[in-house]
């Protein structure tokens, strides 16, 4: 029985370490991703000032620094439980060859004696000659010459084993040893999330205590983003109306909505849509390099700040100085218009589909422009009081707003 679990552990351990040592290196390119989200969100917070009128932006990239700095301590906790896996498994083994072994030395020490006792020439002359018959005396010498064979063989067996115990030993120490370093690593981890942790606690007092001068500048904020959003949707509808214009001019078969009321739109532009469509999930993010989603879309309430209720057209992408706004697919640069808060704002239409790209410092579009995928639009706005640069961006369906996160392929983040 213990003969079948030394071949199941040996069997076993021909394939655990490659399938383990996968799994590690799967666990440490999640550790290195969520570091490179930490680092990627510190480079953005040391842009940010901590002033009341960029607190809310500061809070969303300190959680979510604190997020990816649990997601490091969680795949760490996933990397130490493998190892520890691996290490029972070794000590199993070990324990089982070395068991093995024993009972190989005491068989081989056994046919030894039983050698030694015979290994006079004269005695094994006598064992032959002593056969019965022909027959006997032949299996008699095959006899004596497989069993001097099968003893060097045992005597190899054991070395072997010797052996083989000597590098699991190695294995088990190795493994033991990265246990260690992942434990340190792990404190230095936790060490850090409690101090973000701190750093969170104290913005947030801070800004309960300047809970009016906030509350005042997230209205002032709110005023100016509903003056967008009536733009965008007196634009909307003028285009519309100028559409069923060009539609009975040039016949209904040219121009035909999707809906009633809707765009009328081309056969181009119609195709346009549904190649637009058909992206959903896979359009890249309105800009590259360094970038934190600090404001999403819809009302919700903020995670660590209670007092704060927050309502997005659309989403609010934190990014270094001097980045650039890019078009997230092809289309006709449809307006360009100013609205205070938001400096320049640039919508793209897509067929009945529109984007929009606000917080434009520099434009390098005009009105009626064909865009490509990735075109570079404009050089997004950076404050200079607050040190941050903050795209928004927006999806419209028609006269419907979307949220954009769904359409934007989330590994581009």
């Amino acid at each position: 029985m213990k003969y079948k679990l030394v071949l199941f552990l040996v069997f076993v351990a021909s394939y655990l370490p490659a399938q383990q040592s996968a799994r590690i290196r799967d666990l440490e390119k999640e550790r290195s991703a969520a570091l490179a989200e930490i680092e990627q969100t510190n480079l953005l917070l040391n842009e940010n000032k901590k002033i009341t009128s960029n607190a809310i932006n500061r809070l969303s990239l300190l959680l979510q620094q604190i997020n990816s700095r649990k997601k490091v301590i969680n795949v760490l906790n996933q990397e130490i439980e493998v190892l520890d896996k691996e290490i029972s498994f070794r000590k199993l083994l070990i324990k089982s060859l070395e068991e093995d072994m024993e009972k190989k030395k005491k068989d081989y020490a056994v046919s030894v004696r039983k050698m030694y006792a015979h290994k006079n020439v004269q005695d094994n002359l006598l064992f032959i000659l002593s056969a019965k018959n022909f027959t006997q005396t032949i299996h008699r010498i095959r006899y004596l010459k497989e069993f001097s064979i099968w003893n060097k063989l045992q005597a190899d067996k054991i070395v072997e084993k010797q052996n083989e115990i000597h590098t699991e030993k190695l294995l088990l120490e190795n493994n033991r040893q990265k246990k260690l370093e992942l434990l340190d690593v792990r404190q230095t981890e936790e060490d850090k999330l409690n101090r973000q942790k701190s750093t969170q606690n104290e913005e947030v007092k801070s800004l309960e205590k300047d809970k009016k001068k906030l509350m005042e500048e997230l209205a002032k904020k709110q005023r100016q983003a509903n003056a967008l959003n009536r733009e965008i949707e007196r634009i909307i509808a003028e285009e519309i109306a100028l559409s069923e214009k060009k539609a009975e001019v040039a016949g209904s078969e040219n121009r035909v909505a999707d809906e009633k009321g809707g765009y009328a739109m081309t056969p181009v532009e119609k195709n346009l849509s549904s190649s637009f469509e058909g992206n959903k999930g896979s359009l890249p993010f309105p800009l590259k390099g360094n970038y934190k989603i600090v404001g999403y879309f819809g009302v919700y309430q903020h995670e660590e700040f209670s007092l704060v209720k927050l309502n997005n057209n659309g989403i609010e992408i934190e990014t270094t100085p001097n980045n650039e706004a890019n078009a997230v697919f092809e289309g006709i640069v449809s307006r360009i218009f100013t609205i205070p808060g938001f400096k320049n704002s640039i919508i793209i239409r897509h067929g009945n589909y529109l984007t929009l790209y606000s917080n434009i410092e520099q434009v390098y579009v005009k009105q009626g422009n064909k865009v490509k995928l990735g075109q570079a639009l404009g050089k997004i706005y950076t404050d200079n009081e607050k040190g941050n640069s903050t795209l928004h961006f927006e999806l419209w369906k028609e006269q419907t707003k979307l949220d954009p996160l769904p359409w934007l392929n989330q590994s581009y983040q």
